[in-house]
C-alpha cells in the first residue's frame, strides 16, 4: 500500500501545481479562482489537531443519549461555542417520542439454566466507563414490550434469504424465538424479518468472527469487542419512514397531532435485544437440529446447528414510553450576495453512552471547521451564501433531529438549500464518500486539493490506490489507473443525509475518513476517549483530513460563481441503473425457467454443505417480459439535455440571468421526487435511490422498480417502470428550460 501511494505522488503534486498555475475550478472564473484557492489555504492553516482533540475529550466525558441531561449539556455546550465564533446561533427543540428499558430479562430453562447479564462490565483503562448511573444499558430502542417463552433457532444474519435456506431445512421460526448475528444488513432489518415469519422474539449477538477476537487483540488491548461487549443500537422500521414514529411526515413541535403508538407503521410487535457473544454462548450451545451451511458458522467453540433448541428461552421485556426534548444547533453566517441560498453542513452530536468515534469524532472535525470559517471573517472575508451548521440530536433512534428539522422547514428547504453535506463517526485511513452523482466533478477536484496525512499524496489518489489494489483482475486495475473522476456511489440510509435527498430532493454529500481505525467499540460503553485516542486516530489528523474536505466543499459551494452541478455524471448512473434491472429482469426469468425444470426433473442442488436432508423447494412462477422502453428512451433523452445544459452553465452566462440559473440548478433534483413516493412507504420519494426495504442502510437504486422484482410483483414493476420513465422526463424538460432560459 505505502508503496503504491509513493508512486502516485507525483501525480499528486502534479495536480496542486496545476491548479495553482491555471487558476482553473469548477464554478469560478480565473480570477475569483486565485482568491479562492487564497481563502482555502488561510481556512488549512487555522486549522488545529489539538482543537479536535480537546473537543471530542469534552463532549465524550459523560453518556448523552436522547433526554439525558448529557445530551442537553452536550447541545448548550456546542451553542456556546457557534456563539463565541460569531455564528447566529439557536437551539430548535422538538419532541419525540424515545422509549427507554424497564425489564430486561433473557434467561434459559430445562436441562441447563442460564441467566444472560446482559452488562458490559468498566475497565480500569477506561476512565468513562464505570458510569453506570447514566449510561443506557444494552438495549434495542424501539422493541415491543413483551414477555415470551419459546424453543431457540438460530437464523444466521437474518435476511430474508437466511430463511429460504431454513426451510429448505425444514426449520420454522414461526412461534420461536430467533437468534441472529450482527452484520450483513442494519440490525432493524433481522426483527422485521423475523416477525414476518412468525417469531415471538429476536436476540441479535456479535460474533467474535466478524465482530471480536477472530479480527484481533480485543479491548483493551487491542480495538475489537471484548466478549462482554454488545452492540446498542435502534431497530426501527426505517426504510417505512425516519423521524419520529409519532409524526411522520410533520415536524414533532410541543403541539403537534401525534399517532397513537398502536398505528405507527415503522414500530416492531415483537420484543428483541442486543447480547455478549459471552452471553450468546450457552443459547447456541443449546441448539439442536442440522448443521448450518460453513457460511453461517461464527468463530465460537461450538459446532453451530440450526435448532430448535433443547432447552426453552424467556425474553421479558418492557419500556418506558415517554416523549422527550431533542436539541438541534443551528448556527447560521448569513452570505452577502445571496443570503436566501444555503450551503448546510451537519454532523450529529447525541451518542448510545459516551460517543467518542460514534459521532463526536465527525461532530469535532465539523466544529472545527465552523471555527476556522469564522477566523476568515477577521480579513475580510464573507460567504456570498450563507453557511448553516447543524449539530443534530437524536440520529441515533432513527434520524430524528434532522428528519424533524427537514419536515419543519421543508418547503423552505426546498427553496434554499443548495447543498447538503453530512459526516458522522470519523478515523484513521481513507476517504470515503457517496451522494448525488452530479457533484461527482466538483467533489473530484475537492478530493485532489487535500493531502493526506499519513502518505503526503491526495486523498483522491490514496482512495484510488487503496481501489487498485483491491481490483481482481488486470482490466480492473488498468480501468482504475486510467480513470481520474471520483464516484459518489447512490445514498441508502443510516445518517442525517436521508431527509435532505429522500425526502426534500436537496443535493447531498456523506463524508468521511477510515478503513485503518477498525475495532469493536461500535454502540458500547467503550466508544470513549480513551479508545479512540489509542486506536482510531491518535493524532486527530484525521480529523483534520475531514474538516479540509468537508470545510473546501462548504467553501466552494457557499463561494461559486456558478454553482459546479455536472447532470451529465447523474445521467449516466441512471443509465448504468436502467441496465442493471433490465438484466435483473432478464435473469430472473433465466433463472426461474432452469429452476423449474430442475424442479419438474426432481433433481435440485445446493451449495451449501448440511448434514440433514433437504425439503424440495417450490416451483416460482414465470417471469414476464416487461416493456423497459419508455425507461430506455427516457435515459437517452437525459443525456442530450444534461449535456446541452453543462454547454450553457460551462459557457459564458449572462449576468442577468447566472443568479436565476443557479436556482434551477440546485433545485433540480427536486424534479427527481414522486408525488406518491414510493410503494407502502410514501415518505421515500426520490425515483433513482433510497434505502431497501430489507436492506435498511444499504440502497436500492431505481428502488420502484427493483423492489417489484424482488418481490415477484410484476404488475407493480410495470407501474413502477413508468412511473420512473415519467420522472426522468420531467427532469429533462426542466434542464432543457433551465439551458433556455440561461442562452
Amino acid at each position: 500500500m505505502r508503496k503504491f501511494c509513493t508512486l502516485l505522488m507525483a501525480g499528486s503534486f502534479s495536480y496542486v501545481a496545476a491548479v495553482a498555475q491555471t487558476n482553473s475550478i469548477l464554478g469560478f472564473s480565473a480570477s475569483s479562482a486565485q482568491a479562492q484557492l487564497e481563502t482555502e489555504k488561510k481556512y488549512d492553516a487555522n486549522l488545529q489537531a489539538k482543537n479536535v482533540d480537546v473537543l471530542i475529550k469534552e463532549m465524550s466525558a459523560v453518556p448523552h443519549h436522547v433526554g439525558s441531561p448529557g445530551d442537553e449539556a452536550n447541545a448548550k455546550y456546542i451553542l456556546d461555542k457557534f456563539k463565541s465564533w460569531g455564528y447566529d446561533a439557536q437551539i430548535e427543540t422538538f419532541y419525540v417520542l424515545f422509549p427507554t428499558p424497564v425489564t430486561r430479562l433473557l434467561e434459559m430453562t430445562g436441562s441447563k439454566n442460564f441467566k444472560a447479564s446482559l452488562k458490559e462490565p468498566a475497565l480500569k483503562e477506561d476512565a468513562t466507563s464505570g458510569q453506570t448511573s447514566t449510561q443506557l444499558p444494552v438495549y434495542n430502542c424501539w422493541s415491543a414490550d413483551g414477555d415470551v417463552t419459546a424453543e431457540l433457532v438460530f437464523v444466521n444474519y437474518g435476511v430474508p434469504a437466511d430463511y429460504e435456506k431454513l426451510a429448505r431445512m425444514g426449520v420454522d421460526v414461526k412461534g420461536k424465538i430467533v437468534i441472529a448475528k450482527y452484520g450483513q444488513s442494519w440490525r432493524g432489518i433481522k426483527p422485521k424479518v423475523a416477525q414476518e415469519h412468525g417469531a415471538i422474539g429476536c436476540i441479535i449477538y456479535s460474533d467474535p468472527k466478524e465482530d471480536g477476537y477472530f479480527q484481533g487483540d480485543v479491548y483493551p488491548k487491542g480495538p475489537w469487542r471484548p466478549s462482554t461487549g454488545a452492540q446498542r443500537g435502534s431497530v426501527m422500521d426505517m426504510p417505512v419512514y425516519p423521524g419520529d414514529p409519532l409524526t411522520p411526515g410533520v415536524g414533532a413541535t410541543k403541539d403537534v397531532t401525534r399517532l397513537d403508538r398502536k398505528d405507527a407503521t415503522n414500530l416492531l410487535k415483537i420484543p428483541v435485544i442486543p447480547i455478549s457473544y459471552a452471553d450468546a454462548l450457552p443459547l447456541l450451545q443449546s441448539l439442536e437440529g442440522p448443521v448450518v451451511p460453513d457460511a453461517w458458522k461464527g468463530a465460537l467453540p461450538i459446532t453451530y446447528h440450526a435448532g430448535p433448541s433443547v432447552n426453552k428461552i424467556h425474553l421479558k421485556l418492557s419500556f418506558d414510553w415517554k416523549i422527550k426534548p431533542l436539541y438541534d444547533v443551528v448556527a447560521k453566517l448569513k452570505g452577502s450576495d445571496f443570503p436566501d441560498e444555503w450551503v448546510i453542513r451537519g454532523n450529529h452530536h447525541d451518542a448510545w453512552v459516551n460517543g467518542a468515534n460514534d459521532p463526536l469524532s465527525g461532530q469535532a472535525a465539523m466544529m472545527e471547521e465552523a471555527r476556522s470559517v469564522s477566523e476568515l471573517l477577521k480579513t475580510g472575508w464573507k460567504p456570498k451564501r450563507t453557511i448553516v451548521y447543524c449539530a443534530w440530536d437524536g440520529e441515533e433512534p432513527g434520524l430524528m433531529g434532522s428528519t424533524e428539522w427537514v419536515e419543519e422547514h421543508a418547503d423552505e428547504l426546498q427553496k434554499k438549500a443548495v447543498l447538503y453535506i453530512n459526516s458522522d463517526g470519523n478515523g484513521r485511513g481513507f476517504l470515503d464518500a457517496g451522494g448525488s452523482q452530479a457533484l461527482e466533478p466538483a467533489f473530484t477536484e475537492i478530493a485532489k486539493s487535500v493531502m493526506d496525512p499519513q502518505t503526503n499524496v491526495t486523498v483522491f489518489d490514496r482512495r484510488r490506490s487503496l481501489e487498485i489494489i483491491g481490483a481482481t483482475s488486470a482490466k480492473a486495475k488498468k480501468d482504475l489507473l486510467a480513470k481520474n473522476t471520483f464516484t459518489l456511489p447512490a445514498l441508502g440510509s443510516g445518517s442525517d443525509f436521508s431527509p435532505f435527498a429522500q425526502h426534500v430532493g436537496v443535493p447531498s454529500l456523506n463524508i468521511g475518513f477510515g478503513g485503518e481505525d477498525e475495532g469493536g467499540e461500535y454502540h458500547s460503553i467503550y466508544d470513549s476517549y480513551d479508545l479512540y485516542k489509542k486506536f482510531k486516530d491518535p493524532e486527530f489528523a484525521y480529523g483534520v483530513a475531514l474538516a479540509k474536505t468537508a470545510g473546501h466543499t462548504t467553501l466552494r459551494f457557499a463561494d461559486a460563481e456558478t454553482l459546479p452541478f455536472d447532470f451529465r455524471n447523474l445521467q449516466s448512473t441512471i443509465s448504468k441503473y436502467a441496465s442493471e434491472v433490465i438484466a435483473m429482469a432478464d435473469e430472473m426469468r433465466e433463472n426461474t425457467l432452469v429452476e423449474n425444470q430442475l424442479i419438474k426433473d426432481k433433481y435440485y442442488t445446493i451449495a451449501d454443505k448440511v448434514t440433514e436432508p433437504l425439503l424440495p423447494p417450490v416451483a416460482k412462477t414465470e417471469v414476464p417480459f416487461l416493456n423497459f422502453s419508455s425507461l430506455q428512451n427516457a435515459v437517452s433523452t437525459l443525456a442530450k439535455s444534461a449535456a446541452a445544459l453543462n454547454t450553457v452553465s460551462s459557457g459564458n452566462i449572462p449576468a442577468d440571468k447566472k443568479d436565476e440559473l443557479n436556482k434551477q440548478l440546485y433545485r433540480a433534483e427536486q424534479v427527481l421526487l414522486t408525488k406518491e413516493g414510493l410503494p407502502r412507504r410514501g415518505w421515500y420519494r426520490h425515483a433513482i435511490y433510497a434505502p431497501g426495504f430489507f436492506t435498511g442502510y444499504g440502497v436500492k437504486t431505481l428502488p420502484g422498480i427493483t423492489e417489484a422484482l424482488e418481490q415477484r410483483n410484476w404488475k407493480e414493476a410495470q407501474e413502477q417502470i413508468e412511473i420512473a420513465a415519467t420522472t426522468i422526463n420531467s427532469f429533462s424538460a426542466y434542464l432543457d428550460a433551465a439551458a433556455n432560459a440561461a442562452k
